[in-house]
């Protein structure tokens, strides 16, 4: 799989439209990385239409001198870090501009390797590169369209079958000649205390979130390598509910999509999302136990198979309750509100993970 390019006029992208993983971080969802303030409308409309146009070309529902009846394309999220359009069956996806190509490839080949069928959903052809010239160049990917989970059904959340992908994937060797690029989670949760910091300069709701961040470890604000016997996984990065369709639409099997953050890493990070709302009492004990014993049952190696799984888990879970708290804050600073009952719930979270001496997390992350 390769991919093109769209071009635009230099980016201030807004957040994402019908979905936004970033909103408050609800228990069906998860967070990406800092962005710019939102621009006008206008702004956005050349990359969006560019989108369509490349997704529709692959759509291949009618003869070229056929009068086209399609839909117009849809707009399904427009952040920095991916702005993704549909036409039909296919999905195209307009990367960060400044995202490592190189890295993206890797992660691209990984989607697309046999080993990985049935757990990451495998990206499409394209159709060649665009004339866009003098705008910024973005890569763009190009997908088939899954159904996502309903967030408005979470009785229906299909945390045990989350949990069986992401053991399959922590136990798959990675099938690229070279070795895989590192999981970017911990990064990711730097850039969302860089965020909030930079939304809420000198504000005392910060302090709670920011000394609870600095008492992790160094490999867990993604300043260093993590241990080196957990070092070796091929993890997901950003796990969340948003991240499985069902492919082929729309009652096929349920499959990990968004490799941007994938990589070699500590497979408890990918754990460490529920387990922080488990903890912070977000996600209900039964959807936690139903998780964790999905997974165990897989065999995967993030935790032991049987006791308790907290030693590995504790850290990555304080990082990502961090980095939910951090998002909130920096979400209500741009909004104008106080956080709402879950968000609380998280940044309260903080609090106590801040009472904590900095030798407990760095204990625990081996």
């Amino acid at each position: 799989m390769t991919s093109t390019s769209v071009d635009r006029e230099p980016p201030t992208p807004e957040p994402a439209g019908g979905a936004d993983p970033e909103a408050a971080e609800p228990v069906l969802s998860g967070a990406v990385a800092p962005e710019p303030p939102a621009p006008e409308p206008a702004s956005r409309e050349p990359v969006i239409r560019e989108l369509g146009t490349l997704a529709h070309r692959l759509r291949l529902h009618h003869p070229p001198e056929t009068p086209c009846t399609c839909r117009p394309p849809q707009l399904l999220a427009d952040r920095p870090d991916g702005t993704v359009v549909r036409s039909g069956p296919v999905v195209a996806k307009a990367h960060a501009a400044g995202i490592d190509r190189d890295a993206l490839a890797a992660r691209l080949a990984l989607a697309s390797a046999p080993a990985l069928a049935g757990i990451l959903l495998a990206p499409l052809t394209t159709p060649g590169t665009p004339d866009t010239a003098g705008a910024v160049s973005r890569p763009v990917t190009f997908w088939p369209y899954g159904t996502p989970v309903d967030p408005r059904d979470p009785d229906a959340a299909p945390w045990a079958d989350a949990a069986v992908l992401l053991a399959r994937l922590h136990r798959t060797v990675s099938p690229l000649p070279l070795p895989a690029p590192p999981m970017r989670g911990p990064v990711k949760a730097a850039r969302a205390v860089a965020r909030m910091a930079a939304a809420l300069p000198g504000d005392a709701a910060v302090l709670p979130v920011q000394a609870a961040w600095h008492a992790l470890p160094a490999w867990a604000r993604g300043e260093a390598a993590p241990p080196a016997a957990r070092s070796g996984f091929l993890c997901h990065g950003d796990l969340h509910l948003g991240q499985l369709v069902r492919h082929p639409a729309p009652d096929g099997p349920w499959l990990l999509i968004d490799v941007d953050d994938a990589g070699l890493g500590d497979p408890a990070w990918d754990l460490a999302r529920p387990a922080a709302w488990y903890a912070a009492g977000v996600l209900a004990p039964e959807d936690w136990l139903l998780f964790l014993d999905a997974y165990r049952s897989a065999g995967g190696p993030a935790v032991p198979a049987e006791g308790d799984p907290w030693p590995q888990l504790d850290v990555p879970a304080r990082a990502l309750t961090v980095q939910t708290a951090a998002v909130a804050l920096a979400k209500c600073a741009a909004e104008g509100r106080e956080p709402d009952e879950m968000e609380q719930l998280m940044i309260d979270s903080c609090a106590r993970i801040a009472t904590f001496p900095p030798e407990s997390a760095a204990g625990s992350a081996s």
